[in-house]
């Protein structure tokens, strides 16, 4: 054997060295891979958490959940003082948005809340690998980064690579005129038109931001409504609220076939229910039509973990993929593209593993969108309920009726109550209006312990709170006996 020969079995050897062993390695560091890290180390296990970006969080924290709401605020506490202030007698210079400030705060909240998640790394002493996690084989993982590749051995894994902003294939996104949320969260200036394309919630909430800023945002969407995946009285209300509030123009049942830029101006055409071409244009368009599962290069394929037609991975009731030590959660399996849905699933995962029993309701987990008024939903849509032929009752209270609304001025939407029509046991909550996002985690609690319209219509609520709407509208389903209204 002569001297190259030599060499080359060296660097097989080298590259292919076990660094360290794992009781568990989780590839993602999301909501959902980074709280199953904390629960698998505080279950006794050693713990790897595999991220290939500079930071930790994934997408909620870094280019989602976490920034969007810095600016839905500060959107929020402009808009007030431009239309609200001076009806509380307050006076004021008519204000100005410093958009480099805005962004300047959204980073800081973002740099603070990234630091946090640091912070909880070392004290539950996870180990954190920098760098592009994929399967060499079922318990070996490769990590490459700029400064070379390891090699690590876990008895199991969690894949939490979250997702990604899906597009339509006619679509080009450059990043600079025609954008996904990504680039939403951090534009330099206010674009004096937007086009939306998708009336689901990451279109709403960052057309929110723009449109409160002064953007004159067009909504284009395929569905016959807004939030089509809610209940359809929570779009047809949240419609109204935003073409009143914030001028927007929304087209419902209406399908892009094309969006070109010219230099400055994006044009979108799309064709109506009728049939008939409409042309949009305008400086920006936002490309909103939800997101897709991240599986790129993580060589499932290689080791047979299987994943359905739309690239989600396969799982079982456990979470457990085809290769039995191998789980996945969140975006890159099925189910809503929720960061709390993600942090269940992983500390279902982790105690599953720890050997307990864990427990998950994927019914109960509510969805919000943070718009204002805000929605927020939990359990079964009157839709659900008539397809499934299960008889119900309704209930619903406005908030236009609730004293705490009118004190703040804030009585667009309603709460309504869904109820099982023999049992009386609470199927599903709807509502929109004033902090509902909040509310909801009421009406998951109710459902939780299979309480009745009842039981909450006879649970003494402060007043005045917007709570109070939530109670009015249990009354209501229960017996149309609804106090105030």
């Amino acid at each position: 054997m002569n001297n190259n020969c030599i060499f080359a079995v060296l660097v097989i050897k080298i590259t292919t060295e076990v660094m360290e062993k794992y009781d568990v390695a989780i590839i993602g560091s999301g909501p959902g891979g980074y709280v199953a890290a904390i629960r698998c180390a505080q279950l006794g296990m050693k713990t790897a958490l595999i991220e290939k970006y500079s930071t930790l969080g994934g997408t909620c924290l870094n280019v989602g959940c976490i920034p969007s709401k810095a600016l839905l605020n500060s959107s929020e506490h402009f808009h007030d003082a431009k239309h609200s202030f001076a009806n509380h007698g307050i006076e004021i210079n008519a204000p100005k948005i410093n958009v480099a400030q805005m962004m300047k705060r959204k980073d800081e909240v973002i740099e603070q809340t990234c630091g946090g998640i640091d912070f909880l790394m070392k004290k539950n002493k996870i180990d954190v690998l920098k760098g592009w996690g994929s399967f060499a084989d079922a318990t070996h993982i490769d990590i490459v980064n700029e400064e070379g590749a390891v090699q690590i051995e876990a008895a199991k894994t969690i894949i939490a690579t979250g997702s990604k902003p899906a597009s339509l294939p006619f679509i080009k996104i450059d990043k600079e005129r025609v954008i996904t949320s990504t680039e939403a969260l951090s534009l330099t200036e206010v674009p004096k038109r937007m086009i939306v394309i998708g009336g689901g919630v990451i279109g709403l909430e960052l057309g929110s931001v723009y449109g409160r800023l002064g953007t004159e945002v067009s909504v284009v969407e395929y569905a016959d409504s807004l939030i089509p995946n809610m209940d359809k009285a929570l779009g047809k209300e949240l419609r109204k609220v935003l073409k009143k509030d914030l001028n927007f123009d929304i087209h419902l049942n209406t399908g892009v076939t094309s969006v070109e830029r010219k230099g400055a101006e994006v044009i979108v055409k799309a064709t109506n229910k009728k049939g008939e071409e409409q042309v949009y244009t305008a400086d920006y368009c936002l490309v909103s039509v939800g997101r897709k599962a991240f599986t790129d290069k993580l060589g499932l394929d290689k080791i047979g973990v299987n994943v359905d037609e739309r690239g989600r991975v396969d799982v079982n009731e456990h979470l457990q993929t085809s290769v039995g030590n191998i789980y996945a959660i969140g975006d890159v399996v099925r189910g809503a593209m929720l960061a709390h849905k993600a942090e269940e699933e992983g500390v279902f995962v982790a105690e599953h593993l720890a050997g307990e029993k864990p427990h998950i309701n994927h019914n109960l987990i509510p969805g919000v969108v943070y718009t204002w008024p805000e929605v927020a939903a939990v359990g079964k849509t009157e839709e659900e309920l008539k397809a499934a032929g299960i008889k119900y009752k309704a209930g619903t209270f406005p908030f236009k009726a609730s004293g705490r609304a009118r004190v703040s001025e804030d009585t667009d939407g309603f709460v309504k109550v869904l109820a099982d029509a023999n049992t009386d046991e609470i199927l599903g909550v709807h509502m929109i209006g004033p902090r509902t996002a909040d509310m909801i985690a009421e009406a998951v609690v109710a459902m939780e312990y299979r309480a009745s319209a009842e039981d909450i219509a006879r649970i003494c609520h402060a007043h005045p709170t917007f709570t109070e709407a939530f109670k009015e509208a249990a009354l209501d389903a229960t017996d149309k006996r609804a106090l105030h209204i």
